[in-house]
Protein backbone atom coordinates (compact mmCIF):
# COMPACT_ATOMS: atom_id res chain seq x y z
CA UNK A 1 0.00 0.00 0.00
CA UNK A 2 0.91 3.53 -0.50
CA UNK A 3 2.42 5.71 2.06
CA UNK A 4 -0.28 8.01 4.32
CA UNK A 5 -0.65 10.71 6.51
CA UNK A 6 -2.71 11.27 9.27
CA UNK A 7 -4.86 14.51 8.79
CA UNK A 8 -7.30 16.36 11.53
CA UNK A 9 -10.39 17.56 10.25
CA UNK A 10 -10.36 21.16 11.42
CA UNK A 11 -13.50 22.93 9.44
CA UNK A 12 -16.59 21.50 7.85
CA UNK A 13 -17.96 24.13 5.82
CA UNK A 14 -21.35 24.24 3.76
CA UNK A 15 -20.54 25.56 0.54
CA UNK A 16 -23.97 24.72 -1.32
CA UNK A 17 -26.58 22.31 -1.73
CA UNK A 18 -25.35 18.76 -0.92
CA UNK A 19 -21.53 20.20 -1.12
CA UNK A 20 -19.31 20.44 1.85
CA UNK A 21 -15.91 21.55 2.49
CA UNK A 22 -13.28 19.98 4.72
CA UNK A 23 -10.41 21.71 6.01
CA UNK A 24 -7.25 19.01 6.84
CA UNK A 25 -4.52 20.11 8.94
CA UNK A 26 -1.41 17.94 9.82
CA UNK A 27 -1.17 15.68 12.74
CA UNK A 28 2.64 14.92 14.34
CA UNK A 29 4.33 16.73 12.03
CA UNK A 30 5.26 20.26 11.34
CA UNK A 31 3.41 20.39 7.43
CA UNK A 32 1.76 17.93 4.58
CA UNK A 33 3.92 17.33 1.11
CA UNK A 34 3.49 20.16 -1.53
CA UNK A 35 1.19 20.25 -4.07
CA UNK A 36 0.46 21.24 -7.45
CA UNK A 37 -3.16 22.76 -8.67
CA UNK A 38 -4.85 19.49 -10.13
CA UNK A 39 -3.57 17.51 -7.92
CA UNK A 40 -6.19 15.33 -5.30
CA UNK A 41 -5.70 13.21 -2.42
CA UNK A 42 -7.55 9.95 -1.00
CA UNK A 43 -9.41 10.33 2.05
CA UNK A 44 -9.76 6.81 3.88
CA UNK A 45 -12.81 6.75 5.46
CA UNK A 46 -14.60 5.31 8.55
CA UNK A 47 -16.76 3.06 6.61
CA UNK A 48 -13.67 1.23 5.67
CA UNK A 49 -14.03 3.21 1.97
CA UNK A 50 -11.59 4.61 -0.10
CA UNK A 51 -12.39 8.25 -1.87
CA UNK A 52 -10.17 10.44 -4.47
CA UNK A 53 -11.25 13.88 -4.03
CA UNK A 54 -9.54 17.44 -5.48
CA UNK A 55 -7.48 20.01 -3.74
CA UNK A 56 -8.96 23.45 -3.95
CA UNK A 57 -7.00 25.48 -1.96
CA UNK A 58 -4.15 27.38 -3.47
CA UNK A 59 -1.25 25.16 -4.56
CA UNK A 60 1.85 25.03 -2.29
CA UNK A 61 -0.13 25.18 0.68
CA UNK A 62 1.34 22.51 3.26
CA UNK A 63 -0.33 23.94 6.71
CA UNK A 64 -3.50 22.61 5.20
CA UNK A 65 -5.06 20.89 2.58
CA UNK A 66 -9.39 21.63 1.38
CA UNK A 67 -11.72 19.55 -0.14
CA UNK A 68 -15.13 19.50 -1.48
CA UNK A 69 -17.59 16.88 -1.09
CA UNK A 70 -20.81 16.50 -3.51
CA UNK A 71 -23.49 14.10 -1.40
CA UNK A 72 -23.99 11.98 -4.24
CA UNK A 73 -27.51 10.62 -4.41
CA UNK A 74 -26.07 7.33 -5.79
CA UNK A 75 -23.78 7.60 -3.36
CA UNK A 76 -22.19 3.88 -2.62
CA UNK A 77 -21.29 5.16 0.83
CA UNK A 78 -18.72 7.37 0.58
CA UNK A 79 -19.78 10.61 0.17
CA UNK A 80 -23.05 9.69 2.73
CA UNK A 81 -20.59 8.75 5.50
CA UNK A 82 -18.54 12.30 5.03
CA UNK A 83 -22.07 14.04 5.51
CA UNK A 84 -23.63 12.40 7.42
CA UNK A 85 -20.13 10.77 9.98
CA UNK A 86 -17.60 12.92 10.00
CA UNK A 87 -16.83 15.38 12.60
CA UNK A 88 -14.12 18.83 13.51
CA UNK A 89 -11.87 17.30 15.71
CA UNK A 90 -11.82 13.65 13.85
CA UNK A 91 -8.77 12.29 12.22
CA UNK A 92 -8.73 10.74 8.97
CA UNK A 93 -6.07 8.25 7.05
CA UNK A 94 -5.06 10.57 3.53
CA UNK A 95 -2.64 9.58 1.07
CA UNK A 96 0.19 12.21 -0.12
CA UNK A 97 -1.01 14.25 -3.35
CA UNK A 98 -1.34 13.50 -6.92
CA UNK A 99 -1.91 14.87 -10.09
CA UNK A 100 -3.10 13.03 -13.21
CA UNK A 101 -5.12 16.60 -14.19
CA UNK A 102 -1.74 19.22 -14.37
CA UNK A 103 -1.97 22.76 -15.28
CA UNK A 104 0.51 23.56 -17.97
CA UNK A 105 1.48 27.10 -16.60
CA UNK A 106 3.02 28.50 -19.82
CA UNK A 107 -0.23 28.34 -21.57
CA UNK A 108 -0.50 31.19 -23.73
CA UNK A 109 -4.35 31.18 -22.36
CA UNK A 110 -6.39 29.00 -20.40
CA UNK A 111 -9.71 27.79 -20.52
CA UNK A 112 -11.20 26.52 -17.63
CA UNK A 113 -14.30 24.77 -17.77
CA UNK A 114 -16.24 23.19 -14.48
CA UNK A 115 -19.86 21.07 -14.14
CA UNK A 116 -21.16 21.55 -10.32
CA UNK A 117 -18.65 19.64 -7.60
CA UNK A 118 -16.04 20.01 -10.89
CA UNK A 119 -15.21 23.35 -9.43
CA UNK A 120 -12.76 21.57 -7.00
CA UNK A 121 -9.61 21.45 -9.02
CA UNK A 122 -10.62 24.32 -11.36
CA UNK A 123 -11.07 26.78 -8.57
CA UNK A 124 -7.25 25.29 -7.58
CA UNK A 125 -5.99 26.10 -11.00
CA UNK A 126 -7.61 29.39 -11.20
CA UNK A 127 -5.69 30.51 -8.01
CA UNK A 128 -2.33 29.36 -9.38
CA UNK A 129 -2.70 30.90 -12.59
CA UNK A 130 -3.86 34.47 -10.90
CA UNK A 131 -0.98 34.08 -8.82
CA UNK A 132 1.23 33.73 -11.84
CA UNK A 133 -0.08 36.13 -13.39
CA UNK A 134 -1.58 33.89 -16.79
CA UNK A 135 -4.57 34.74 -18.72
CA UNK A 136 -7.85 32.73 -17.94
CA UNK A 137 -10.86 32.28 -18.05
CA UNK A 138 -13.73 29.93 -16.48
CA UNK A 139 -17.16 28.36 -17.57
CA UNK A 140 -18.89 27.42 -14.71
CA UNK A 141 -21.83 25.15 -14.94
CA UNK A 142 -24.39 24.27 -12.29
CA UNK A 143 -28.00 22.79 -12.03
CA UNK A 144 -29.13 26.58 -10.21
CA UNK A 145 -26.99 28.74 -7.76
CA UNK A 146 -28.10 27.06 -4.98
CA UNK A 147 -25.93 24.26 -6.04
CA UNK A 148 -23.01 26.34 -7.13
CA UNK A 149 -20.18 26.20 -4.36
CA UNK A 150 -17.00 28.70 -4.36
CA UNK A 151 -18.97 31.21 -6.31
CA UNK A 152 -17.41 34.26 -3.83
CA UNK A 153 -14.02 32.88 -4.41
CA UNK A 154 -14.34 32.21 -8.03
CA UNK A 155 -15.28 35.87 -8.48
CA UNK A 156 -12.28 36.76 -6.75
CA UNK A 157 -9.85 34.92 -9.17
CA UNK A 158 -10.55 38.37 -11.29
CA UNK A 159 -11.02 36.62 -14.64
CA UNK A 160 -13.89 36.46 -17.12
CA UNK A 161 -16.40 34.29 -15.84
CA UNK A 162 -19.67 32.66 -18.02
CA UNK A 163 -22.02 31.75 -15.27
CA UNK A 164 -24.92 29.20 -16.75
CA UNK A 165 -27.69 27.88 -14.03
CA UNK A 166 -29.86 25.46 -15.78
CA UNK A 167 -32.78 26.55 -13.79
CA UNK A 168 -32.41 29.94 -14.92
CA UNK A 169 -31.18 29.57 -18.46
CA UNK A 170 -34.25 26.70 -19.38
CA UNK A 171 -31.99 23.82 -19.67
CA UNK A 172 -27.99 22.90 -19.84
CA UNK A 173 -25.32 25.27 -21.42
CA UNK A 174 -24.55 24.85 -25.32
CA UNK A 175 -21.04 23.60 -25.10
CA UNK A 176 -20.13 23.57 -28.13
CA UNK A 177 -20.66 26.77 -29.07
CA UNK A 178 -19.62 28.35 -25.91
CA UNK A 179 -15.92 26.21 -27.00
CA UNK A 180 -15.87 27.76 -30.22
CA UNK A 181 -15.93 31.68 -28.68
CA UNK A 182 -13.14 31.22 -26.55
CA UNK A 183 -9.33 31.59 -28.40
CA UNK A 184 -8.35 28.95 -30.54
CA UNK A 185 -4.44 29.71 -30.18
CA UNK A 186 -1.88 27.05 -30.90
CA UNK A 187 -0.66 27.67 -27.16
CA UNK A 188 -4.63 27.76 -25.65
CA UNK A 189 -4.96 24.73 -22.99
CA UNK A 190 -8.64 23.24 -22.11
CA UNK A 191 -9.65 21.90 -19.03
CA UNK A 192 -12.48 20.60 -17.61
CA UNK A 193 -13.95 18.58 -14.77
CA UNK A 194 -17.52 17.93 -14.00
CA UNK A 195 -19.95 15.43 -14.74
CA UNK A 196 -19.68 11.63 -17.14
CA UNK A 197 -22.02 13.79 -19.84
CA UNK A 198 -20.43 16.92 -19.70
CA UNK A 199 -16.55 15.57 -20.04
CA UNK A 200 -17.94 13.62 -22.89
CA UNK A 201 -19.22 16.03 -24.78
CA UNK A 202 -15.93 18.54 -23.80
CA UNK A 203 -13.82 15.86 -25.34
CA UNK A 204 -15.76 15.24 -28.60
CA UNK A 205 -16.74 19.35 -29.08
CA UNK A 206 -12.79 19.95 -28.68
CA UNK A 207 -11.57 17.28 -31.17
CA UNK A 208 -14.54 18.61 -33.55
CA UNK A 209 -12.85 22.20 -32.98
CA UNK A 210 -9.24 21.04 -33.54
CA UNK A 211 -8.51 21.85 -29.65
CA UNK A 212 -5.81 19.55 -29.05
CA UNK A 213 -4.25 20.39 -26.00
CA UNK A 214 -7.75 19.65 -24.13
CA UNK A 215 -7.52 18.09 -20.34
CA UNK A 216 -9.91 16.32 -18.41
CA UNK A 217 -10.59 14.71 -14.65
CA UNK A 218 -12.98 12.56 -13.65
CA UNK A 219 -14.61 11.67 -10.56
CA UNK A 220 -16.94 8.64 -12.06
CA UNK A 221 -14.93 5.50 -13.71
CA UNK A 222 -16.03 4.87 -17.04
CA UNK A 223 -16.70 1.53 -18.57
CA UNK A 224 -14.05 0.72 -20.95
CA UNK A 225 -14.39 -2.56 -22.44
CA UNK A 226 -11.35 -5.04 -23.27
CA UNK A 227 -10.35 -4.37 -26.80
CA UNK A 228 -11.13 -7.15 -29.61
CA UNK A 229 -7.54 -8.16 -29.83
CA UNK A 230 -7.00 -8.43 -25.43
CA UNK A 231 -5.14 -12.14 -24.56
CA UNK A 232 -7.57 -13.99 -22.24
CA UNK A 233 -4.36 -15.19 -20.53
CA UNK A 234 -0.95 -13.65 -20.63
CA UNK A 235 2.21 -14.38 -18.68
CA UNK A 236 3.47 -11.17 -16.45
CA UNK A 237 7.41 -11.04 -15.20
CA UNK A 238 8.01 -8.94 -12.59
CA UNK A 239 11.40 -7.00 -12.93
CA UNK A 240 11.98 -5.77 -9.04
CA UNK A 241 10.81 -8.72 -7.56
CA UNK A 242 11.81 -11.75 -10.24
CA UNK A 243 8.36 -13.24 -10.34
CA UNK A 244 6.54 -14.45 -13.14
CA UNK A 245 2.98 -15.97 -13.44
CA UNK A 246 0.15 -16.22 -15.44
CA UNK A 247 -3.00 -14.34 -15.38
CA UNK A 248 -5.92 -16.77 -16.28
CA UNK A 249 -9.13 -16.15 -18.17
CA UNK A 250 -11.25 -16.23 -14.84
CA UNK A 251 -8.79 -13.20 -13.32
CA UNK A 252 -7.94 -9.50 -13.57
CA UNK A 253 -4.30 -8.16 -13.98
CA UNK A 254 -4.79 -7.29 -9.99
CA UNK A 255 -6.50 -10.45 -8.57
CA UNK A 256 -3.43 -12.28 -10.16
CA UNK A 257 -0.91 -10.22 -8.85
CA UNK A 258 -1.89 -10.17 -5.47
CA UNK A 259 -2.56 -14.62 -5.41
CA UNK A 260 0.80 -14.55 -6.01
CA UNK A 261 1.74 -12.72 -2.95
CA UNK A 262 2.40 -8.95 -4.32
CA UNK A 263 0.61 -6.15 -3.03
CA UNK A 264 0.93 -3.13 -5.10
CA UNK A 265 -0.27 0.22 -4.45
CA UNK A 266 -4.05 0.76 -5.26
CA UNK A 267 -6.88 3.19 -4.33
CA UNK A 268 -9.87 3.27 -6.39
CA UNK A 269 -9.59 0.28 -7.99
CA UNK A 270 -11.67 1.49 -11.00
CA UNK A 271 -8.86 3.33 -12.60
CA UNK A 272 -9.61 7.04 -12.15
CA UNK A 273 -6.92 7.89 -9.33
CA UNK A 274 -3.83 6.66 -10.83
CA UNK A 275 -2.70 5.69 -7.73
CA UNK A 276 -1.58 2.21 -9.40
CA UNK A 277 0.37 3.41 -12.51
CA UNK A 278 3.13 1.22 -13.43
CA UNK A 279 6.19 1.18 -15.84
CA UNK A 280 5.88 -1.40 -18.85
CA UNK A 281 9.30 -2.75 -19.83
CA UNK A 282 8.18 -5.04 -22.15
CA UNK A 283 4.61 -6.05 -23.81
CA UNK A 284 1.55 -4.31 -25.41
CA UNK A 285 -1.28 -3.60 -22.65
CA UNK A 286 -4.97 -3.24 -22.61
CA UNK A 287 -5.41 0.37 -21.10
CA UNK A 288 -8.51 0.25 -19.51
CA UNK A 289 -8.28 3.34 -17.74
CA UNK A 290 -9.74 6.79 -17.35
CA UNK A 291 -6.27 8.25 -16.52
CA UNK A 292 -4.08 8.57 -19.37
CA UNK A 293 -4.24 10.31 -22.60
CA UNK A 294 -4.50 8.84 -26.09
CA UNK A 295 -0.63 10.28 -26.45
CA UNK A 296 -0.41 8.23 -23.38
CA UNK A 297 -1.94 5.08 -24.31
CA UNK A 298 -0.30 4.56 -27.74
CA UNK A 299 3.17 4.96 -25.81
CA UNK A 300 2.32 1.92 -23.76
CA UNK A 301 4.84 3.32 -21.15
CA UNK A 302 2.46 3.02 -18.00
CA UNK A 303 -0.38 1.36 -17.39
CA UNK A 304 -3.07 1.12 -14.97
CA UNK A 305 -2.66 -1.86 -13.33
CA UNK A 306 -6.43 -2.27 -11.18
CA UNK A 307 -7.88 -2.51 -14.55
CA UNK A 308 -5.71 -3.18 -17.67
CA UNK A 309 -5.24 -5.96 -19.50
CA UNK A 310 -2.82 -7.56 -21.87
CA UNK A 311 -2.65 -7.74 -25.87
CA UNK A 312 0.35 -10.01 -26.15
CA UNK A 313 1.93 -12.79 -24.73
CA UNK A 314 4.20 -11.25 -22.33
CA UNK A 315 3.92 -8.38 -19.94
CA UNK A 316 7.05 -7.36 -18.14
CA UNK A 317 5.76 -4.55 -15.51
CA UNK A 318 9.11 -2.73 -13.30
CA UNK A 319 7.73 -4.81 -9.96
Amino acid sequence: MTATLTALVSQIRYEAKDIHSIELRPVGATAFPAFEAGSHIDLHLGNGQVRSYSLFNPAGETHRYCVGVLKDAKSRGGSRWVHEQLRVGSTLTISAPRNNFPLQEGADHSVLVAGGIGITPILCMGRRLQALGRPFEVLYFARSQLHAAFVAEVEALGAPVHWHFDDARGGPPDLRALLAARPAGANTHYYACGPAVMLDAFEKNCAELGYTKAHIERFAAVEVKAAADARSGFTVILQQSGKEFTVNADQTLLQALRANGVEPVTSCEDGICGACETQVLEGLPDHRDSVLSKAEREANKTMMICVGGCKSERLVLAL
